[in-house]
C-alpha cells in the first residue's frame, strides 16, 4: 500500500487531531476560524462515520495522531466525465488539438476499436485512478449513437455494480440531435431509463460544431423535453462549445424548460459561447436560465485546451463560462474533470484536486476563495443528488482526503501526492494503476 504523509490508524475508533477544515464544507461545525476560512479542529471517527466535529484540542491526545494542521477536504465528486472515451490517446492522437479534430478522430476510433472489453478495460482503469485520488462520485457521459448505445450502456450497468460502495457511478447519453426525431430518440431513451440515467445530448447536428444555433433547433429540443417528461429523465446536455458568440442554444433551452414548467434537472456542460457575447445577451441568458433553475458546471482545462485553438497563433480567451455571474444569480454552478487523456484533452488522471487547482486558476476562483471548494465537492453532489457526499459533518461516512498543505496558498501551490485517503475511516491504497496495463488495448509497443 501506498503510504502518504502520515499512518491512519486502523482502529473501529480513533481521531484526527489538529487538523483544518474548510468551513463551507464543514456545515454545522464550530471551531476557531482562520483567515483564509479554514476551521480549526479535531474530527473523531467510530464505525467508519464522523462522530464529531469539535474544536482542536479537545479530543484526548491517546486518541489519534496530531496532524499540525493539515488541511482536510472530503472526497470529490466528478459531475462530468467522458470515462468511454478515456486513454484511446496512443492509438488516437488529436492531429491538430481542435475541437473537430477530436470530433472526427474518436468517430473513427470508436467505429473501428470500442467493443465491450476494450471499454470495460479503459472505464475500469479510469475508476481505479479517481479512487485513489480521492473521487466518491462520477458521473460519465456515454456514447449513444446506434449501434454503440447498445454496447456502451450494458458496460457501464456492469461497473455501477462492480464499483457499489466505491464510487457512486451515474451515466447521461450523449449524441447529436438529429436522431431524437427518429425512432432512435425513443429506443436511446428506453435504454437509458432501464439504467437510471440522464438524457442528454449536444447542442448541434451530427459532424457539425457548435457554431450558431442549428436548424430547426426547437423541434430537436422539443422532442429530446418530450422523450425526457414521459419517462421522468432528467437532462444533462452539452450546450454552446465553442468561442462563436452566435452559438446561444443555451437561452433557448432555459425558455423552452420554464414555458414547459419541467418537473426534472437539466444540468448544462461548458456553454463556452456565452463569455464571448454582448452584455446584454448574457443578461437575458443568465436571468433565464436562474428562471429554469439550470445548473452549469464548466470543464476548464478541457475547454482551455480546445477553445480558441489556431496553429501558430496564440488564444485570446480561456475558454470557459460565467460562472462568476452565475453563482451571484443563485445558479449552481461545478467544475469537473471532463475528458482524460484522449482526442478532447490529451492530459489529465482523473484527479478532481487537479481540476479544483486548475479552475481556481482559470476561473480566478479566489481572493476570496469564499465557498468556491464546494464546486469540486457539496455542489456536484447535490446535482448527483447525493447528499452525503461532498461534505464533512457528523454522522456522514468518514469518506475524507488528509493533505499535508495547511492552508489554500500550500494546498494550490504544491501538488499534494501523498494524501491520505480515508473510506468509511479506513485509509486505502493510494497507488495509481499503471499505464502499461493498457498496453494491449491502446496498441502500444
Amino acid at each position: 500500500m501506498t503510504a502518504g504523509f502520515f499512518e491512519a490508524p486502523r482502529a473501529a475508533e480513533f481521531a484526527l487531531r489538529n487538523v483544518r477544515v474548510p468551513a463551507t464544507l464543514a456545515p454545522g461545525a464550530v471551531a476557531p476560524a482562520t483567515q483564509d476560512g479554514h476551521l480549526d479542529v479535531d474530527i473523531a471517527i467510530a464505525s467508519g462515520r464522523i462522530a464529531d466535529i469539535v474544536p482542536a484540542g479537545t479530543i484526548d491526545v491517546a486518541r489519534g495522531p496530531d496532524l499540525r494542521r493539515s488541511v482536510v477536504w472530503p472526497t470529490f465528486a466528478d459531475v462530468h466525465t467522458h470515462l468511454d472515451k478515456g486513454h484511446i490517446w496512443p492509438r488516437a492522437a488529436n492531429p491538430d488539438g481542435t475541437f473537430f479534430g477530436a470530433l472526427t478522430t474518436v468517430m473513427a476510433d470508436r467505429q473501428a476499436n470500442w467493443n465491450a472489453a476494450d471499454i470495460e478495460a479503459r472505464f475500469d482503469f479510469a475508476l481505479r485512478c479517481a479512487y485513489a485520488h480521492g473521487v466518491s462520485a462520477v458521473r460519465t457521459h456515454l456514447d449513444s449513437f446506434s449501434p454503440q448505445a447498445e454496447i456502451s450502456w450494458p458496460v457501464f450497468a456492469k461497473l455501477r455494480d462492480r464499483w457499489e460502495g466505491r464510487i457512486a457511478l451515474q451515466a447521461s447519453s450523449i449524441l447529436a440531435m438529429d436522431p431524437f426525431a427518429t425512432g432512435e430518440g425513443d429506443r436511446l431513451a428506453d435504454l437509458v431509463a432501464r439504467h437510471g440515467g440522464q438524457l442528454g445530448c449536444v447542442t448541434r447536428l451530427a459532424g457539425e460544431d457548435h457554431v450558431g444555433v442549428p436548424a430547426n433547433f426547437d423541434d430537436y429540443m422539443t422532442r429530446v423535453f418530450e422523450l425526457a417528461e414521459a419517462r421522468g429523465l432528467d437532462l444533462d446536455l452539452h450546450v454552446d462549445e465553442s468561442g462563436d458568440p452566435e452559438a446561444r442554444t443555451m437561452i433557448r433551452i432555459a425558455r423552452m424548460a420554464a414555458k414547459r414548467k419541467f418537473k426534472g434537472a437539466i444540468l448544462m456542460g461548458h456553454c463556452c459561447s456565452l463569455a464571448v457575447q454582448p452584455d446584454e445577451a448574457i443578461e437575458a441568458t443568465l436571468a433565464a436560465c436562474a428562471e429554469a433553475r439550470i445548473d452549469v458546471v464548466s470543464l476548464p482545462m478541457c475547454n482551455m485546451y480546445l477553445q480558441g485553438r489556431e496553429g501558430g497563433r496564440t488564444p485570446r480567451w480561456r475558454g470557459v463560462t460565467l460562472l462568476h455571474e452565475m453563482k451571484a444569480r443563485g445558479m449552481r454552478v461545478a467544475v469537473a474533470g471532463d475528458n482524460v487523456r484522449d482526442p478532447f484533452y490529451a492530459y489529465g488522471d482523473h484527479d478532481m484536486l487537479e481540476t479544483f487547482v486548475q479552475a481556481v486558476r482559470i476561473l480566478q476562483l479566489d481572493h476570496p476563495m469564499g465557498d468556491w471548494p464546494q464546486a469540486a465537492t457539496t455542489t456536484p453532489a447535490d446535482i448527483m443528488k447525493l447528499p452525503a457526499t461532498g461534505r464533512i459533518a457528523r454522522g456522514n461516512p468518514a469518506d475524507l482526503i488528509v493533505m499535508r498543505a495547511r492552508s489554500h496558498s500550500e494546498l494550490l501551490s504544491r501538488r499534494q501526492s501523498d494524501r491520505v485517503v480515508l473510506r468509511d475511516g479506513m485509509a486505502i491504497d493510494t497507488t495509481l494503476p499503471d499505464y502499461r496495463e493498457l498496453d494491449a488495448i491502446v496498441g502500444m509497443k
